[in-house]
């Protein structure tokens, strides 16, 4: 599950930053990034990490 968060992550960070630099895809892709950034600080916090 740990994986695939990350996967999720990264792909949000890259379609915001290709939304940011073409000045494409408006609000949602702002609200999936802090969606994404949420669940990274919940699971820094947590600490568990699977290998």
């Amino acid at each position: 599950m740990g994986k695939i968060l990350w996967i999720i992550i990264v792909a949000l960070i890259a379609f915001w930053l290709l939304g940011f630099v073409m000045k494409i895809g408006g609000g949602l892709i702002h609200l999936l990034l802090v969606i994404a950034g949420i669940i990274f600080i919940v699971q820094l916090l947590t600490g568990r990490r699977s290998v």
